[in-house]
């Protein structure tokens, strides 16, 4: 938010008031530290604006947990992560999804160069069941349907990560019962066809059983002071530059 477009040119807010700093979202993306482990999920086209908000100059890896386009397209934003680093970046993501990836971005897989001239990434494929261990993080991932595809979530600890979903598996639900925070996509209130709902969060949050459910990946529709203010308790709304601690 906002879109491209408005009266002026200059934005088009939908329902959001566009004075309320965290009505200004940029493509959804999260950043897991643990004692100087940091992983990427997600590199979409404000990735270079995300990671220096957070001071993110190098990372360990990045987890794809799907091809869509605002998921993936700042992947050539990670060749100056590549450069301060020195070293090519471990790239989680299911066999689709990399396979994707290697189509559309090719010369990003195909190793190092002297000065990174592009960005290099090492494809690693994972399946749902699986956990993704790098340095100090620990990853376990389920499958989640987005309708048109199936995306990857994941658990780490008591935190769970779960965008682009419109239907959870009972088997995924099962793997993140108990966790403490469900970071969660919901990109209006009302259903839509390949986007939960907050019927859909809700019947969710009452089978894992989280003390915490913060909405991401919002749309137009999704006013921060109006969510904030109307949202049941346990249920609030994300904001870009959010920090959450895992443990709680």
């Amino acid at each position: 938010m906002p879109a491209i477009g408005g009266l002026d040119g200059r934005g088009d807010w939908g329902a959001c008031d566009a004075s309320e700093p965290r009505n200004r979202r940029r493509r959804t993306s999260a950043l897991l530290t643990c004692e100087g482990t940091r992983l990427l999920i997600d590199a979409g086209p404000d990735c270079r604006e995300q990671l220096l908000s957070a001071g993110a100059a190098g990372l360990d890896g990045v987890v794809f947990t799907h091809a869509h386009a605002d998921h993936v397209m700042g992947i050539d934003e990670l060749r100056q992560v590549n450069r301060n680093t020195g070293q090519a970046l471990p790239a989680f993501g299911f066999p689709e999804t990399l396979r994707e990836l290697r189509e559309r971005f090719a010369y990003a897989f195909r190793g190092t160069t002297p000065g990174f001239f592009r960005p290099a990434l090492e494809g690693r494929e994972v399946e749902p069941g699986a956990t993704i261990v790098l340095g100090t993080i620990s990853l376990r991932l389920h499958e989640q349907d987005h309708s048109v595809m199936r995306t990857m979530g994941l658990r780490c600890g008591n935190l769970a990560y779960c965008t682009d979903v419109v239907r959870m598996p009972p088997e995924s639900v099962e793997a993140l019962h108990g966790v403490a925070t469900l970071v969660v996509g919901c990109f209006r209130l009302a259903s839509h066809p390949v986007h939960a709902g907050l019927d859909e969060v809700l019947a969710w949050a009452e089978a894992i059983g989280p003390r915490r459910v913060v909405l991401t990946h919002m749309g137009p529709s999704m006013d921060w002071a109006t969510l904030r203010q109307d949202l049941p308790s346990g249920v609030e709304p994300g904001y870009d530059g959010m920090e959450l601690d895992g443990d709680l």
